[in-house]
């Protein structure tokens, strides 16, 4: 077979895959929203998964039933007006019934990996308003140990950002500055983030208050303890993780 048929072919199959991969997280999406009812605040989780569930939501929304949404970023806030949903803030809305978000790493524990959409600081704030978080996720993002697969993004402050990152380095990590084009990316916050690669954390909890406890981070993607219910989807189906 010629290279560009080659080519063609590996286009194919990660189409093929791609196709896969977003019809198991919009069954999974489906299974979350259910759950919410007409009444509830609702929070509008960030990224490819928390997506799908706020245009099914929205679709919802248009069928009579009646939520206030409580976005973790812009673009979800963006999103969330676009299909109809009324966009509510955590100042008026203290306690959020439910919200649906995604993960980057889920462990058996149900600790979770997050930040790689960029909104991890105010989805941990919304999350911690929450009395039901449901992580929505493919069956690709479960490890065994955290930063099994993903680095660990840390939201950091602009000013002295290398200090920050040394100080990061010293815990055992690979911290590297997020960019696109050659420019440092820029939260919503108007921070940075250092995605830190570690070999591994087999304490979360304690390397979540290690990292926070740095002069220069604001927080950092380790989510322990916030999430109720991981609902994952895969080839076979679907199942639910829940808190012990």
């Amino acid at each position: 077979m010629s290279s560009s048929g080659s080519a063609s072919s590996r286009g194919r199959t990660s189409r093929w895959v791609g196709e896969i991969i977003t019809n198991l997280k919009e069954e999974a999406a489906k299974a979350a929203v259910a759950q919410v009812k007409s009444g509830m605040v609702v929070g509008l989780g960030s990224g490819s998964t928390a997506s799908i569930a706020i245009k099914l939501l929205g679709e919802q929304v248009r069928h009579g039933m009646e939520v206030v949404g409580v976005p973790t970023s812009r673009d979800s806030e963006i999103l969330g007006r676009s299909v109809g949903i009324q966009i509510g803030e955590l100042k008026d809305h203290p306690v959020i019934d439910v919200t649906i978000d995604g993960a980057d790493e889920v462990d058996p524990k149900l600790n979770l990996v997050k930040g790689l959409g960029g909104a991890l600081v105010r989805e941990k704030i919304v999350a911690s308003a929450t009395k039901l978080e449901i992580i929505v996720v493919d069956d690709s993002k479960l490890v065994d140990f955290i930063c099994q697969k993903a680095p660990l993004p840390v939201e950091i402050i602009r000013f002295a950002h290398e200090s920050t990152m040394s100080r990061l380095e010293k815990l055992g990590c690979r911290p590297a500055l997020r960019k696109r084009g050659g420019e440092a990316i820029v939260t919503d916050n108007g921070n940075f983030i250092a995605d830190c690669k570690f070999s591994r954390i087999d304490d979360p909890a304690a390397m979540e208050r290690e990292i926070n406890n740095l002069p220069g981070v604001v927080d950092n993607g380790l989510f322990v303890g916030l999430a109720h219910k991981v609902i994952v989807a895969s080839k076979g189906g679907m199942r639910t993780m829940q808190k012990s």
